[in-house]
């Protein structure tokens, strides 16, 4: 399972990053988690599938031009299947005029806690708390584990869904403190380093990082709690799960 990262900045992309966005790849498939703001120039090439972790732009507004290439395209292609939770996709699919984008896509809405098969994949969701429904994903192929938060406060739910995986993606939006106004809703590299030690996983990537936010300090935060190898989600950071 090979996992490519377009952008992990939370809120907005700063300068010559994107937002959210993850290629995870398998057996020749191509699985795409999260499609926010600036991650669409960066796909290496064709997708098989889309999951969308919750309905936040920095994490879906992507999904427009995707789709909109896809239905003006000189050459017909299939209706690319579309995962997310219900309703999250309704205001990025509102952007273009009734039934121009119809044909471009399949919408399976997945109720968090939900398990479904995507390609190579076995897929199991969870809800995770955020200010919206946020389905945190776990994909299994091959003997390997990925295990993505979307984003989410800390949670027991976090562990369950990255117990024992190869690779974890979690929310670490805010270095040093999270917020009064966000706690319980976005976390921080420490709370991220203690839930994958929790957890038992192999190894830690931390995304939604806030755009300006010190990565070396953010890697020095999560390492208090976990000792395993950690990284920071930049675009065109290549990791293998297992």
């Amino acid at each position: 399972m090979r996992v490519t990262v377009l952008g992990g900045c939370g809120a907005w992309p700063e300068a010559g990053s994107a937002c959210s966005g993850y290629v995870v790849e398998r057996d020749g498939f191509r699985l795409v988690l999260d499609l926010g703001y600036a991650t669409m120039p960066r796909l290496p090439g064709p997708v098989d599938a889309v999951f969308i972790s919750h309905g936040h732009p920095d994490h879906c507004a992507d999904l427009n031009p995707l789709l909109r290439a896809r239905a003006m395209s000189p050459e017909p292609l299939p209706p690319l299947p579309v995962y997310a939770p219900p309703g999250a996709l309704d205001a990025v699919l509102a952007l273009d005029r009734p039934g121009m984008l119809d044909h471009a896509y399949e919408l399976h809405e997945i109720a968090a806690g939900e398990s479904f098969r995507v390609g190579p994949f076995v897929a199991s969701t969870r809800l995770l708390p955020h200010w919206v429904p946020n389905a945190g994903i776990r994909l299994a192929a091959g003997g390997r584990v990925l295990a993505y938060t979307g984003d989410c406060g800390p949670s027991p739910e976090v562990v369950a869904l990255a117990r024992d995986a190869d690779l974890l993606i979690a929310d670490a939006t805010h270095p040093g403190a999270v917020p009064e106004e966000a706690r319980g809703l976005l976390s921080g590299p420490r709370d991220a380093g203690r839930q994958a030690r929790a957890a038992g996983v192999r190894h830690l990537l931390l995304t939604h990082l806030w755009p300006g936010a010190d990565h070396a300090a953010a890697v020095a935060e999560a390492a208090t709690e976990y000792g395993g190898p950690i990284g920071v989600a930049t675009p065109g950071l290549v990791v293998a799960a297992g």
